[in-house]
């Protein structure tokens, strides 16, 4: 062989070795912070396209927490769309008694009971009975992990709700029950609740009765319609929709499916994220709707659209040690995702999603600044007090430094 052609040669041996090379930061191991990620924790970084720069017990399966919500919002995007909204129905029977068909919408706040109440009162203004039908949900669906607390966290789920439910209440000087939020009314109904829950004031869980929840949205209702001259000498009771029934309105949320996702990350929600969860069940699969649906769906989502084997989900807030998945298996949640991340909380140049139980603590998301897309992390430590801030720090350096 001639000179050249071996220089030739050689250069496009050494050409195909260099090019087959990983990039700057993909693989390294060597990031001191890695030191901190014990054998029960989890870390993974990745570069725009999904490669992985650093890893520890990537594979292992743990307790992912609130993070476990960029599934159960993927799943919704993809059964809903960004732009569905709920409803809620109301009837009028033989008899004149109004009644109401909830759909599970997460976000009957009292502002959005007031516009309904404006709406019917210019389309009824008599009626006998309340019936409020929350028979789309199983009744009293008990959500793994949830306590017995009055924390709002604890709040039990329902196919027709208010504000949560929670009451939000304060005391004034004479240490009298006051609305802390001048939109809801402390009504007869609330102001009870409140009396048996011995707290001073704040926001609170004030039964974990689902069908005793459902009351207290009939009755906040009931308070509004009187405001606006709206006549009923009946009662509140539970009843379901006959066929004979006459549709008188339908409540389109005010709210788009993309922004009540928002607001569940920005507040991280248990109550928006579980009423999506079992609502999917129910949309997906029939009604009533229940945790075992719920599961189902997503975990058939994960399987199918996503190609994920292995995870296993019981409810849909993160809030039961029983959901279990891994940090690879988040990182496939997150690239598909990413047309969304802006659904998520950000500082800076990140956006991510946090979360806590006793003994976790979780973090996963974006950081920005590369043309070719974002970088995606994952961090599931098993210790209350972590160094999860530090290691963002230390990660976000190798993308300066890189």
């Amino acid at each position: 062989m001639k000179r050249k052609d071996l220089i030739t040669a050689l250069t496009f041996i050494f050409l195909a070795f260099w090019l087959s090379q990983p990039s700057n930061l993909e693989g390294r191991q060597n990031l001191p912070c890695l030191d901190t990620i014990s054998p029960t924790d989890s870390l993974l970084f990745a570069d725009p396209e999904g490669s992985l720069i650093y890893k520890k017990n990537e594979g292992r399966k743990a307790t992912p927490a609130s993070t476990l919500k960029l599934l159960t919002a993927l799943t919704a995007l993809h059964y809903l769309r960004n732009s569905y909204r709920f409803q809620t129905e109301f009837y009028v029977d033989s008899d004149q008694n109004l009644k109401i068909k909830g759909y599970g919408d997460p976000l009957l706040i009292s502002e959005v009971w007031q516009e309904i109440a404006d709406d019917l009162s210019r389309k009824i203004r008599k009626f006998k009975d309340l019936v409020l039908d929350d028979a789309y949900f199983s009744p009293n669906i008990v959500i793994p992990g949830v306590g017995k607390s009055a924390n709002p966290y604890d709040a039990p789920v329902g196919a027709l709700c208010a504000n949560f439910n929670t009451i939000f209440f304060d005391r004034d000087d004479r240490g009298q029950i006051i609305s802390a939020e001048p939109q809801t009314p402390i009504i007869p109904f609330s102001r009870g609740k409140i009396g048996s829950l011995r707290v001073v004031k704040g926001r609170y869980t004030f039964t974990h009765n689902g069908r005793e929840a459902t009351l207290y949205a009939g009755a906040l209702l009931l308070h509004f319609l009187r405001e606006r001259g709206v006549e009923s000498h009946g009662k509140i009771r539970l009843g379901a929709i006959a066929p004979e029934d006459r549709l008188v309105y339908t409540y389109r949320s005010r709210f788009t499916l993309e922004q009540a996702l928002r607001k569940m990350m920005e507040f991280s929600n248990n109550f928006i994220a579980n009423q999506i969860f079992i609502g999917l069940g129910a949309f997906v699969l029939g009604p009533p709707g229940t945790l075992a649906k719920g599961a189902r769906v997503i975990s058939d989502f994960a399987k199918k659209e996503l190609g994920l084997k292995g995870i296993e989900i019981v409810e849909g807030s993160g809030i039961s040690p029983r959901n279990r998945l891994s940090a690879l298996h988040m990182l496939v949640i997150l690239r598909h995702f990413e047309n969304y991340r802006h659904l998520l909380n950000r500082k800076g140049n990140i956006l991510y999603k946090t979360g806590s139980l006793r003994g976790v603590r979780t973090r996963a998301g974006y950081m920005e600044g590369d043309v070719r897309g974002p970088y995606y992390f994952v961090i599931f430590i098993n210790q209350d007090e972590s160094n999860i801030d530090s290691l963002m720090e230390c990660l976000s350096r190798t993308i300066t430094k890189k």
